[in-house]
């Protein structure tokens, strides 16, 4: 027994006990499954999964003004990612009310533009090196400001959507019976409160992720509990466990194989997808297995 248990806490439980980043890194990345996870569940009811991509872009350019301030401060950038990511999508909700555009294509207009402007201010003020740690971040390099940041961002993130639950079910299936019954409060105000947590999550996650490997996070689990369950609770909690459990073996994975934290917890996030379209009840296996049966 004990030559079984000695390699298993050697790969699994020593990394964490030994070193206070990957401790710090595991913290960060748990707060991040339980806050932004769901959220993407909730995106993808809306049928507006690419939206995260688009607000994950769309946050560069304040955080490459905040860098230009103070360099790799973590308040300047976040605080500008925020108003950036607040902005974008405002702009993107008043193009859609006051045009014939639809939100989704004034949304990609603008986090394109914004993307652009964003990595030509953080390559004209700064080294690739600062470009890619913006881009794709860290998680073994969290600090105690960092995880400060995302535990807070986690904090009021879950309170938050607590409190706009049934609001936001009702604005997603029914946004008429919601205006009616909700005080008259209008569906766009619901849907750009649940944006601003979107734009804080993926904030808080660029630390530890990248902007570009934070929309990841909340949106592949998210994907893959779709599969798996047809409740919205039990997708929401699905997709939080399939996150926690990415980042966990994603951080195990980058530190034995000295690989890249952001891309391998993403990795480990696709690779449960992937066993997801196999092996759920609405993936691929389940349904040809029950075809064979009913034909038979």
């Amino acid at each position: 027994m004990d030559l079984l248990l000695g390699p298993v806490w050697e790969a699994l439980i020593s990394p964490f006990s030994e070193f206070a980043f990957m401790r710090r890194a595991l913290v960060a990345t748990l707060a991040l499954s339980l806050s932004a996870a769901p959220l993407g569940v909730f995106l993808t009811l809306r049928r507006m999964s690419l939206l995260g991509d688009a607000l994950s872009h769309a946050v560069l350019p304040g955080v490459a003004i905040g860098f230009m301030v103070s360099g790799l401060s973590l308040t300047a950038m976040a605080l500008g990612g925020v108003l950036a990511g607040m902005v974008v999508a405002g702009l993107a909700g008043a193009v859609s009310r006051f045009t014939t555009l639809k939100e989704d294509a004034s949304l990609a207009a603008i986090y394109l533009v914004a993307l652009a402007l964003g990595v030509t201010l953080i390559a004209g003020h700064g080294t690739q090196l600062d470009l890619l740690h913006i881009l794709f971040g860290s998680a073994l390099g969290v600090d105690n400001s960092g995880l400060l940041l995302v535990a807070g961002v986690a904090t009021v993130s879950v309170l938050a959507l607590a409190l706009m639950y049934r609001g936001l079910v009702l604005e997603t299936f029914d946004p008429v019976f919601l205006a009616a019954h909700r005080g008259g409060v209008p569906a766009w105000v619901w849907q750009q409160g649940f944006l601003m947590l979107v734009v804080l999550n993926l904030v808080a996650g660029f630390q530890t992720l990248g902007t570009l490997m934070a929309v990841g996070l909340m949106m592949l689990p998210a994907v893959s509990a779709r599969l798996w369950h047809d409740s919205l609770p039990a997708q929401l909690l699905n997709a939080s466990a399939q996150a926690a459990v990415a980042g966990a073996a994603g951080l195990l994975l980058s530190y034995h194989f000295d690989t890249p934290s952001g891309p391998t917890i993403i990795g480990c996030a696709g690779a449960l997808y992937a066993a997801s379209l196999l092996l759920a009840p609405g993936g691929w296996l389940p349904r040809w297995w029950g075809r064979a049966h009913r034909e038979a």
